[in-house]
């Protein structure tokens, strides 16, 4: 029978062990839900994605979020794709609001918009208070693909008023 001072040590490499496997299955993918009901949304890597989409889909980390924040030329780039799929149409010219409400405030719609991947899944799969889903996968080929929705979320991220911690830059 094995001592005490065995039994512990064991189960505190045991732990270790365990602890040290967290990390690598956490961030071995990044599963997105539904706003409208926390269902999985099922968003996956396709040929057409751009690396950056790609990164985004294993990390959720927009890779444009922090160069668009930098440099307000790149940042056109999204605001381009804004007014293309005419979210302008009920967001404003620069997201501040019109027929729904700003998303470049402190005033979120949903608390998860303090992150890049919580705002991805609004607009990819829509919400309960009248967005509709704007992915490709979830809607159709002539919707818009991951790239185009993340350039447009570090567009609004470089338009953001509201102050305080911004999230999306750490």
């Amino acid at each position: 029978m094995l001592g005490n001072k065995a039994v512990k040590a064991t189960f505190f490499v045991s732990l270790l062990a365990l602890a040290s496997l967290l990390p690598l299955q956490a961030n071995a993918a990044c599963n997105f839900v539904s706003t409208k009901d926390g269902s999985p949304l099922a968003i996956k890597p396709v040929d057409t994605d751009t690396p950056e989409a790609k990164q985004f889909l294993e990390t959720c980390v927009n890779p444009y979020t922090k160069v668009y924040a930098a440099d307000p030329e790149k940042a056109k780039a999204g605001k381009k794709k804004f007014g293309y799929y005419s979210c302008t149409q009920c967001h404003g010219p620069n997201g501040d609001g019109q027929v729904a409400v700003a998303i470049t405030d402190a005033r979120w719609q949903y608390a998860k918009h303090t992150t890049d991947k919580g705002m991805f899944e609004t607009i990819a799969g829509g919400s309960n208070g009248g967005m509709f889903a704007w992915h490709q996968q979830v809607s159709g080929p002539e919707y818009v693909p991951t790239d185009d929705i993340l350039k447009i979320i570090a567009f609004l991220r470089s338009q953001y008023k509201g102050g305080g911690d911004k999230p999306w830059l750490n």
